[in-house]
């Protein structure tokens, strides 16, 4: 079957199926043409593999497994402890979080910054996790790139289908033609903002983006 059915049947995106490929998690055939042939053996492995990004599970964990390197039992156990883990650094958080908000008339500009900042460093040589925002933005800052570009572009497209339909007002054209030449922009920014649209949903889900974390 073709990796479009594939997405069907397991509902993961083309791109992240493409991603566990350059992985190794994945290594469909080919037909005689050279497209890839996914079988039912594909399906099954990517649903073992979106079973445990479901929990979190590392990428470089899950190859582990795959290779029966790492027993399942010795993965999730892990797991478990990384689980311990990160909700201990939570309640660090909020820990932090309640302590600042117990404050009189707590405000950023009465607020000790580097008092905060330095009990939470303290923390994070401790073992504690907060948030990472270079990490935590990246998402963001690919999002507003690809509104920002799409933008443009419509931008540019614009005063075009406007001059069009001036110049219509002015000496009208025979109905097929102006149609004609109304629908080309149009549909320049139809598909601009479908592109868009499908980027961001990537974007927001993109496998490819967490990499960096294994």
């Amino acid at each position: 079957m073709k990796i479009q059915q594939v997405e069907e049947l397991v509902s993961i995106s083309k791109k992240n199926i493409r991603f566990y490929e350059e992985q190794g998690l994945l290594s469909p055939g080919r037909a005689e043409n050279g497209y890839r042939e996914y079988g039912q053996g594909d399906v099954l492995r990517l649903k073992e593999i979106k079973l445990l990004r479901k929990l979190a599970v590392p990428i470089e964990d899950i190859r582990a497994v795959l290779k029966g390197e790492v027993s399942l039992d010795a993965c999730l156990t892990r797991q478990l402890r990384e689980y311990d883990r990160q909700r201990d650094s939570l309640a660090a958080m909020e820990g932090v979080t309640k302590e600042l908000l117990s404050l009189p008339g707590v405000t950023l500009a009465g607020l000790d910054v580097e008092s905060c900042l330095e009990k939470i460093e303290r923390l994070e040589k401790e073992g504690q996790n907060f948030m990472d925002v270079s990490k935590r933005d990246v998402h963001r800052k690919k999002a507003t790139g690809a509104i920002l570009g799409a933008a443009i572009v419509i931008a540019l497209i614009l005063p075009a289908l406007i001059g069009i339909l001036w110049a219509n007002g002015q000496d009208p054209l025979p109905i097929p033609v102006l149609i004609a030449m109304v629908a080309v922009p149009v549909v320049v920014i139809a598909c601009i903002v479908a592109v868009l649209i499908q980027r961001i949903k990537e974007i927001k889900g993109g496998e490819e983006d967490e990499a960096a974390q294994y």
